[in-house]
């Protein structure tokens, strides 16, 4: 479908860009800022396509994907060379939107692949959040996903909309544009008022 490939290339755009940002705050090479990008953009989508048996990969069977997260990666090194560093913030802000689409992209696709409702929810959570993850690591940081800001569970609340949505046959585009709102809304949301989920501190009770 037209708008289900355009969405998910917008998706590979936006984490392609974050991958480049946090390549940026690393001060790596401009190898370094490629493969970043192109980790971020296809991790998430990589490791679905595995599990759901989905051969050959997306970016193998069509190199647009790779093309789009290189030509991210660049044009987010000049606009920044040509401006100014973008702060923390729009670099999470631009992952919001990423996680949003590629969440969504996600759970449509293990939808369309009769696949439990359950297995629909992970393979959306698991696409929005591996390329992010793998994107941290490799930089030394904290995955958000273990931070206490409101990540996954937007994911999943947004998995949930869609699924939601087309049991009560809510036409395609419309459900799809309602479940990345959630999800966007859900992590905007968690930016600004730093929301996050209760913490465990196994130490904290010890000690008292």
């Amino acid at each position: 479908m037209p708008l289900f490939y355009l969405a998910d290339l917008f998706g590979v755009a936006v984490f392609a860009i974050t991958g480049a940002l946090m390549a940026g705050r690393k001060s790596m090479d401009l190898f370094g800022v490629l493969v970043m990008a192109i980790v971020t953009a296809l991790g998430g989508g990589t490791l679905r396509d595995l599990i759901l048996d989905n051969h050959p990969l997306s970016w193998i069977r069509d190199d647009t994907y790779i093309l789009v997260a290189s030509l991210a990666a660049l044009c987010t090194v000049i606009w920044v060379r040509m401006t100014r560093p973008i702060h923390e913030k729009g670099l999470l802000i631009a992952d919001a939107f990423g996680l949003a689409v590629f969440t969504v992209s996600g759970t449509e696709l293990a939808l369309q692949q009769g696949t439990p409702l359950s297995t629909a929810v992970i393979m959306g959570v698991m696409t929005g959040v591996v390329g992010g993850v793998i994107r941290d690591i490799l930089c030394n940081e904290i995955p958000l996903i273990f931070q206490k800001e409101i990540y996954a569970t937007a994911c999943i609340a947004g998995a949930l909309t869609l699924i939601s949505l087309r049991l009560l046959e809510v036409p395609q585009w419309l459900g799809t544009s309602l479940a990345m709102l959630v999800v966007l809304g859900a992590r905007l949301a968690a930016i600004h008022w730093h929301l996050g989920l209760p913490r465990f501190h196994l130490l904290d009770r010890h000690r008292e």
